[in-house]
Formats: structure tokens, sequence, C-alpha cells
């Protein structure tokens, strides 16, 4: 995997109570658009329910939870089956690990369709996560905004993520902000997501 602008225009999206770091260009178009597609056709894709006010919805999207650890992810009353690693997702969370400094050992894989997919305000503060969670998402394919809402002040942070792009999210970040992927009326192609996270097993303290 080459990153050859790696940190050079990397962008700090926060201005308070942890950090959104941005950084354009992780991955390259080739590699990008070879990653996608290769997802795209080998990922057993999922429409898990959401438990919304005691109800059952459709999550707005599909998703695959991979992991080695055999932890189950729970949100939103949801608790998605483990799926081993692959090669590329290993791959990809390796060249994560490497650019932020982090460990990571699972990975959920979202898949926009169209505008209509989307994922609402939420925070990844489940106990799974830790307390201070770094939580790295790559971006594959079109483009999507991305809002993040200060849980106290209401103040918000919107930023394009573009084709290849890695967001790193750390320290308070999913304690005091929420974030989401609205819908859109503008056509937009398909994007896949994958949000790499170190999730906490049995055996660690």
């Amino acid at each position: 995997m080459s990153t050859p602008s790696l940190f050079s225009d990397k962008r700090e999206l926060l201005p308070f109570d942890g950090s959104a770091l941005l950084i354009p260009r992780f991955i390259s178009s080739a590699e990008s658009t070879k990653y996608f597609a290769q997802l795209n056709e080998e990922t057993p894709w999922e429409m898990p329910e959401i438990v919304m006010f005691g109800k059952k919805y459709p999550q707005a999207g599909l998703s695959t939870w991979f992991t080695n650890t055999k932890v189950s992810y729970v949100y939103s009353g949801i608790a998605r089956t483990p799926h081993a690693m692959t090669p590329l997702l290993t791959d990809v969370m390796n060249a994560c690990a490497l650019a932020t400094g982090a460990e990571y050992n699972s990975v959920l894989v979202n898949l926009y369709r169209d505008g209509n997919d989307s994922v609402s305000w939420h925070s990844d503060n489940e106990a799974v996560n830790g307390s201070e969670p770094t939580i790295a998402s790559v971006s594959l394919g079109a483009t999507r905004r991305f809002d993040l809402r200060h849980k106290e002040s209401g103040e918000t942070v919107r930023v394009d993520l573009e084709d290849g792009s890695l967001l790193v999210m750390s320290g308070l970040s999913q304690h005091c902000w929420v974030h989401q992927i609205a819908k859109t009326k503008t056509k937009v192609g398909p994007r896949i997501n994958l949000t790499f996270r170190r999730v906490i097993t049995s055996q660690q303290p």
C-alpha cells in the first residue's frame, strides 16, 4: 500500500474535546478502486435491524463485522456476528496502525449504496471499544458528507470524506461528540467505509 502524501496535508477537524484528524489520499486512487471492487464482491453483506424507541427497523445500508477476537459487536440493539479477518482487511488495518500509532483488532465494513443509505447521529462509545478509543475510518468510493456535533454546545463540524481518505477519531471525541452520515437527495455513487477499532476481549485487563 502506497501513501505518498501521508500527513502532508492532514487537518484537525475538532476545535476542542477530542481529536478527529483527516488525512486525504491515505490510499491511492488505483488501490482504492481495486480494494472497493474486491470488498464489494467478497464481503458477505448483512442488513441488520436496529432498535429505535422499542421498535425494529432495517439499517439504512449494508454492513459486516470482522474480527479474529470472536467478540460480537453490539450497538443500537444489534449483536453483530463476527467474521474472520480477510488478508485485504488485515493489510489495510496494519497500514492504519502504522500511520496512527494505535492498535486495532476489528473492523466494521459499511456499504452506502446511494444517497438513501445513511447513519444517524451516534457515538462509538460502547464499553467494548474502551474508555477513549482510537477509531480509524477509511473511505473508498463516492464522497459523502460527514458531520460532527458537540453534545453540549451543539457546535457542528462538516467535512467531505473523499475516496482514499483516512479519518482518525481519538481522545474524548466519542464522549463529547456525535457524528453522522446524513441522507442526501444528490445523486451519489456507492461508498465503502472501513472503521477499524480495538475491541476489548475478556482476556484483556
